[in-house]
């Protein structure tokens, strides 16, 4: 068989590679991006201090929080009473990372989060407003049937039951908006209302609808970062 040589072996070359860029670009656009979402962020240094648990006044809390082998497990019952007497919200074991309240800038929570097959009706994660008024979030992440969802509404992540996964979620305060990630995949953005300051929390805060009669949250390695 004769070789092919100049003109001819250029063109051979030049279709090879325009076959393997058709072949491949349309898996590669199904895929997402997988950029690092915290790229470019400064990491906040965080202390066993920062992590301030809030659960049921009447138990005491390690019966619905544990903290062990760098996880955190947090639990409640759909009849168990609020995190103190003076409120009547429904029944929380949750974090609320203290000392790192934010009021401009960009700020990115990162976590990775494990909820077991069952737990439903029940806010995994928030952004809450530090005017601390009543329905003051910009953001929950709510779990219903195995479906991670922006409040009750939009469906971020099917399949999210027992499975660590890794949640990143950017607030940039100047432009006003939220931006989810699981697992390094972009999965939402949205428009919020803009305040004065906000916060972070995370484990479990019963919601007002499917509730299952245990709700239950693992997190590990939770780390904020920002940039200005």
């Amino acid at each position: 068989m004769a070789s092919l040589t100049g003109p001819w072996l250029h063109l051979l070359v030049l279709l090879v590679a325009i076959g393997t860029f058709l072949l491949h670009a349309p898996a590669a656009a199904g895929r997402g991006g997988n950029d690092d979402p915290t790229a470019g962020f400064e990491k906040v240094e965080l202390s066993d201090s920062d992590f301030e648990v809030q659960s049921p006044y009447n138990v005491p809390e390690s019966q619905r929080f544990q903290y062990r082998n760098g996880v955190r497990t947090f639990w409640v019952y759909r009849n168990d009473k609020p995190f103190n007497t003076a409120t009547h919200t429904n029944p929380r074991s949750e974090v609320k990372v203290k000392g790192h309240d934010y009021s401009s800038g960009v700020w990115q929570f990162e976590g990775y989060g494990y909820v077991p097959s069952g737990s439903s009706g029940v806010s995994v994660m928030q952004i809450h407003d530090g005017k601390g008024a009543a329905h003051s979030t910009v953001l929950m992440l709510h779990v219903y049937d195995g479906v991670l969802r922006f409040y009750s509404g939009t469906a971020i992540e099917a399949g999210i039951y027992d499975r660590w996964f890794r949640l990143n979620v950017v607030h940039d305060l100047g432009a006003s908006t939220v931006t989810v990630y699981v697992d390094g995949r972009r999965k939402f953005g949205a428009s919020v209302i803009p305040s004065d300051s906000f916060y972070f929390k995370f484990g479990v805060y019963m919601q007002h609808h499917d509730q299952s009669s245990c709700m239950e949250s693992r997190w590990t390695n939770v780390t904020l970062y920002t940039k200005h």
